[in-house]
């Protein structure tokens, strides 16, 4: 195989990865564009980076977590230590779990939903979008112990 043929096997691999990248971060859009209507807020605050990660702990937990998890991911960026950083990205790891099962609980679903969003999240984010559930709001624990 000559340097060309090979970077032009590259190349191709490199185009069909964008395309996959691509497609994905349309159905996230189109997802999240969704969740965000059905929880009475305008969809196009779901298109804006960092804001649209904001709306979702306003949404679904409480908008201090939002800036604690953005302090704890800029921390991570100057601290030198390899131990720290480690702890810190189980932190966020642990606060992204907690907010993902958060969503999974406004819209009135439980742990095995929580479990598919984690693993399979694209495919959960879509049924979450288009299925019959409706939002219940940021404190669905609440609701569900009252019922």
């Amino acid at each position: 195989m000559t340097d060309e043929q090979a970077l032009g096997v590259l190349g191709a691999g490199f185009g069909i990865v964008m395309l996959v990248a691509l497609v994905l971060v349309v159905l996230s859009i189109v997802a999240y564009w969704k969740i965000f209507t059905k929880a009475g807020e305008p969809g196009w605050k779901s298109i804006i980076p960092f804001y649209n990660s904001f709306m979702i702990y306003k949404l679904v937990w409480d908008v201090q977590w939002f800036w604690i998890t953005l302090a704890i991911a800029i921390a991570n960026i100057f601290i030198p230590f390899a131990v720290v950083k480690f702890i810190l990205n189980i932190v966020t790891t642990v606060i992204g779990i907690i907010l993902v099962h958060k969503l999974s609980k406004a819209f009135g679903h439980g742990v095995g939903f929580t479990l598919g969003l984690i693993f399979l999240s694209i495919i959960f984010l879509l049924i979450l979008a288009f299925d019959s559930s409706e939002y219940i709001g940021n404190d669905g624990d609440k609701i569900e112990e009252l019922v």
